[in-house]
């Protein structure tokens, strides 16, 4: 079946819509306690050193100033301290006098408003001992080093390549990004007798729950993390963040709830960022474009005190059929905060460094960019020799490129106008691994006809709410406005981060299972009534509609849940269910999505000015639950791969070691007026092996191939070959 873009309006809207658009929804900094003060935050001015003193005075005599907190008169943690010569230090702010970064965290203004403690803030005083520091990835990439095993070369690549006719050896880069979600990252903490409640910005509930009951030195069951709602995130919330531990220890040190929320400025090293990576592709091929031979190496930034690594070399290994692959990934220290994932980290900027150069051999060749794709196919996982679980990239590519009209293309650069534009056309492939992990849900049916479906995960903007509600309407059948999904507290069943494109088919499975034991538990009440049509039914001859169920074939056996209910000692029943995949079955299959981009840019050559007019996407992801909220998370990533291929870009004074444009009038992310025609086409695949749902992750996918995309369509038009991202004006002119 597929799903195309006029039928993605079908299908439920978000049931969390309205609380959003009336505000009635509560994000992070609208939560408070009674007696609740502000912090803000005080940051150092150098990138590297120690703080020698830290000058509070003036600070302090300020209208409502509590108290100015730093290493100096904060209580320790119940973290063991690093040994002297350790090379990996985690950070943990305001827990010693040394800077690692500039504008790192060094105290925290605590007044009764948050306008108090942001002026006295401005008043504190630092002196430093600076050190050397280094930001800049190109001059210390000689010192790059590989973190982990590398794989071995399939074949043998070099020589081959070496000894080719038609190959290509360029060399890509692409710049820091970093996150600018609508909502800054906040966090409310309390401590109330020797228990610790936050609510807090964050992906993942349990490991903020785990770390704070680390850093404290407390059980797990003293501390509860609540977060009914992000407001984007998508990778920024996967770690704790400096805020939460500065916000629990101040609270902890005056005895009072304390409120820390970043401003937009702050937010650059409020979290994590995309690194800064610098990539060289070799690869080759014979007349008939068949490859013989793929490189691609890779060196992304990590921080100065701890080991960071995301992989931009996977796509080599698993989306083309070439006999000869090596690949190195490499990671070099700079004096910056360490990296975070963001959206489809490493897959995407690897994608834009691969897509690019099977883009460059496709011209070199004189064969279509499509064609080439084709006549690489990986029937098979090139790497393992696997099958894999299910696989349409083949029929995404067929749709989409008979959608976007990819047969009527010049192949020429340059050869396409409309009047003083320039036209061009360009398409990649994406990939992203389908994973599962271990999830929990409650799924209690009520007297009252209705359902509640628990899961302590959390929804970042994908849509969670609606479509963990959706899976669990489908399997009660019961009408989703009888279903209420909750979510966002550690006290609820314990489930994995939201992040990689996991949630729908690790928790989904979760409430799926649970949903489906909680039927037979319902038909065991059933069963044990005077009279009932269903003892000795077998619960596979059942069939449930609309809050009925009834022996199909016999509509007289027909009873409401809530009838059963009713005669119910607890007048419910209720499951708690943990979900684990398959992993010996899964072990069989190489379980993955795939997708194909095509797009079209228009190019003022007067100016250099790029739009992109229109994208046509074809996404195999296994089944899709919510195809309005898959269209959704599809757009999503058209726009942020936007962003990447041609105006983010975090600019570094590498002088100073320091981010110069943390801000969004300096840090620019597209906006509704940038954006053309999105197109989607949904290839369902009837995949039995990847989980009892039949769903693939997405929402990473989605964004992959965009900005390799863009960057091959902007060289079908101008004739330029642009490998440094982003493509900016000046680039072109």
């Amino acid at each position: 079946m597929t799903y195309q873009n006029q039928q993605q309006q079908d299908g439920p809207s978000r049931v969390d819509g309205r609380a959003k658009v009336t505000g009635t929804a509560k994000y992070i900094a609208e939560f408070s306690f009674p007696g609740m003060v502000h912090g803000y935050l005080v940051q150092s001015t150098i990138a590297k050193g120690k703080i020698r003193d830290i000058d509070v005075a003036d600070a302090e005599k300020q209208p409502g100033v509590v108290k100015v907190l730093s290493h100096k008169n904060l209580s320790k943690l119940a973290i063991p301290a690093p040994a002297p010569d350790a090379v990996v230090r985690p950070f943990y702010a305001l827990t010693s006098d040394e800077i690692r970064f500039n504008a790192q965290p060094i105290a925290v203004v605590v007044a009764e408003t948050f306008e108090q403690a942001r002026y006295a803030a401005s008043l504190v005083k630092v002196t430093y001992d600076k050190a050397d520091h280094s930001t800049d990835l190109a001059k210390v990439i000689d010192a790059a080093f590989t973190p982990g095993r590398e794989q071995p070369n399939r074949g043998t690549p070099e020589e081959v390549f070496a000894a080719a006719e038609i190959k290509i050896d360029a060399t890509y880069t692409i710049p820091i990004e970093h996150h600018n979600a609508m909502e800054p990252h906040a966090t409310v903490a309390n401590w109330e007798n020797g228990k610790l409640t936050v609510y807090d910005k964050t992906q993942g509930i349990q490991g903020t729950t785990g770390y704070l009951a680390g850093a404290f030195g407390i059980d797990r069951a003293n501390v509860r993390v609540l977060s009914p709602f992000v407001g984007g995130a998508f990778g920024a919330a996967l770690r704790p963040g400096p805020n939460l531990i500065i916000a629990a220890m101040a609270s902890r040190e005056i005895g009072r709830p304390v409120k820390v929320v970043y401003s937009r400025r702050q937010l650059a090293t409020a979290h994590g960022y995309r690194p800064e990576s610098i990539q060289t592709v070799k690869v080759a091929a014979d007349k008939e474009g068949k490859l013989t031979s793929l490189t691609h190496e890779a060196t992304h930034n990590t921080s100065g005190y701890e080991n960071f690594s995301e992989s931009l070399v996977g796509m080599a290994r698993g989306l083309y059929a070439c006999p000869n692959v090596r690949t190195v990934s490499k990671i070099a220290r700079i004096d910056m905060q360490t990296p975070l994932w963001m959206r489809a980290p490493g897959m995407v900027s690897g994608a834009f460094a691969l897509e690019s150069a099977l883009d460059e051999l496709s011209y070199k060749l004189k064969i279509d960019p499509l064609e080439l794709r084709l006549r690489n196919y990986a029937e098979t996982d090139p790497e393992t020799g696997k099958p894999f679980s299910s696989k349409e990239l083949r029929e995404c590519y067929r749709q989409a490129a008979e959608r976007f009209g990819w047969s009527k293309r010049n192949p020429e650069p340059r050869s396409m106008r409309d009047g003083k534009y320039l036209i061009g056309w360009g398409m990649a492939s994406g990939m992203w691994p389908a994973g599962q992990a271990p999830a929990s849900a409650r799924v209690t049916l009520n007297a009252d006809g209705t359902a509640r479906v628990e899961s302590g995960t959390t929804d970042i903007g994908p849509g969670t709410y609606t479509t963990m509600t959706i899976i669990a309407s489908q399997t009660l059948g019961l009408p989703l406005e009888k279903i209420t999904f909750v979510l966002g507290d550690s006290e609820l069943p314990p489930s994995p981060a939201q992040g990689g494109s996991t949630t729908t088919s690790s928790v989904g499975t979760a409430v799926k299972e649970a949903s489906e034991l909680t039927l037979k538990e319902l038909m065991a009440a059933a069963g044990a009534q005077n009279d009932s049509p269903f003892s000795g039914a077998a619960f596979e001859d059942l069939e449930f509609k609309d809050g009925t169920v009834q022996i199909k074939g016999k509509p007289e056996t027909n009873r409401k849940y809530a009838d059963i209910l009713s005669a119910h000692p607890d007048r419910k029943v209720s499951v708690l269910h943990r979900s684990t995949p398959d992993s010996g079955e899964r072990g069989k299959y190489v379980i993955a999505s795939h997708g194909a981009q095509f797009l079209e840019v228009r190019i003022d050559e007067e100016i250099g000015n790029i739009r992109v007019t229109r994208v046509v996407q074809g996404t195999a992801a296994g089944k899709i639950i919510n195809p309005k909220g898959a269209h959704s998370q599809e757009m999503g990533g058209v726009v942020w791969g936007i962003g990447m291929a041609l105006t983010e870009k975090t600019e570094v004074d590498h002088a100073l070691g320091r981010i110069m444009n943390p801000n969004l009038a300096g840090y620019h992310v597209p906006v509704n007026a940038d954006i053309g025609k999105i197109d989607t086409i949904f290839v369902e695949e009837d995949d039995k092996i990847v989980n009892p749902l039949g769903a693939k992750g997405l929402g990473e996918l989605g964004m992959v191939g965009i900005p390799a995309a863009i960057a091959n369509a902007v060289f079908h038009a101008t004739g330029k070959r642009v490998r440094d991202l982003p493509i900016t004006p000046d680039k072109l002119v």
